[in-house]
């Protein structure tokens, strides 16, 4: 049985920073790609950043590119997501994902709207303030 849990949300000021996690038992992040999502009420859930299965591919869409970072502990089995100079925009509920089905890797898995995960959690939210 796989649990999963996001934290480090929050609310914070336009400039700051704030630093996710995403952490699962019943599952190695290691064996997948994994992406960070987020999405707001009354859209759609849309991709962020992502980390391949190998570990050596990084990516973060254009709107996030430079200030969001992920990484990957395997040690750990976290994933973290450190989001820098956040801006009112990037208000959302946060949650990660693997690509269990071994369908996308990073970073098509941030695009692809038949990406699927069975263990979706109601995420981590970061509000950020002007």
């Amino acid at each position: 049985q796989v649990h999963q849990v996001e934290s480090g949300g929050g609310l914070v000021q336009a400039g700051g920073s704030l630093r996710l996690s995403c952490t699962a038992s019943g599952l190695d992040f290691g064996d997948y790609a994994i992406g960070w999502f987020r999405q707001v009420p009354g859209k759609e859930r849309e991709g962020v950043s992502c980390v391949s299965r190998s570990g050596l591919t990084l990516y973060s869409k254009d709107a996030v590119r430079g200030r969001f970072t992920i990484s990957r502990d395997s040690a750990k089995n976290t994933v973290y997501l450190q989001m820098n100079d956040l801006r009112p925009e990037d208000t959302a509920t946060y949650s990660c994902a693997a690509d269990v089905d071994r369908k996308y890797d990073c970073p098509h898995l941030l695009f692809a709207k038949e990406f699927a995960y069975p263990y979706w959690t109601q995420g981590t939210q970061v509000t950020v303030s002007s």
